[in-house]
């Protein structure tokens, strides 16, 4: 179908076709997928004090990086690495930001030793099932939910850096566990329908 003139939602900044593509693509789907879930955990927890898009302008640098998003590389990332990271304009060079997510690939793998994965983790926090929103305008956004509270105050205290309840929602939203695409966006209902790929 054509989706040049259809309402989309209103965060949304539709001069950008990658913002777009974004959008249409990738916001809301319902994720299964552990490699899916680090890589968006490392893009948000980079994004703050940013704009989304600037991170996205940046996410195959990340991509490069980042090994790919291999948590199992990550994880064993040196302080040589993150001097060379530092070096990389291709990525946003915040010492802090890049430690957090060597610090957070850590984390990671063993909430996924823990539970069998992360997605296992992270999906009981909504039931399994994704949370639809009303959203009519964009007032109707908010920044965090006592979901989000609760989940950041479990990663807090299980070490992870630079992941505050703001920076989850917004990673709740990303990877599907709540879907807050506007009610009139063409993409709600095709979202719902989606269940995601399991990877167990």
């Amino acid at each position: 179908m054509s989706v040049e003139n259809t309402c989309r939602c209103p965060w949304l900044d539709t001069t950008k076709p990658d913002y777009v593509k974004y959008h249409d693509e990738e916001w809301g789907v319902p994720s299964h997928d552990d490699k899916v879930m680090f890589e968006f955990l490392v893009l948000e927890s980079a994004q703050a004090g940013l704009s989304w898009y600037t991170i996205l302008k940046k996410r195959d640098g990340y991509r490069k990086l980042f090994a790919n998003f291999d948590v199992n590389k990550v994880a064993k990332y040196t302080s040589e690495d993150v001097e060379r990271l530092m070096q990389d304009a291709s990525i946003i060079r915040n010492r802090l930001k890049i430690e957090a997510a060597i610090n957070n690939a850590k984390r990671f793998i063993e909430i996924q030793n823990e539970y069998g994965s992360f997605c296992k983790f992270i999906w009981s926090y909504v039931d399994n099932k994704t949370i639809v929103n009303s959203i009519d305008t964009i007032d109707d956004y908010v920044a965090t939910s006592p979901i989000s509270d609760q989940l950041a105050k479990d990663m807090k205290k299980r070490g992870f850096k630079f992941l505050g309840s703001t920076t989850l929602y917004s990673h709740l939203q990303a990877t599907g566990l709540i879907n807050d695409h506007l009610n009139d966006c063409y993409r709600k209902h095709e979202v719902k329908a989606v269940v995601g790929n399991k990877h167990d």
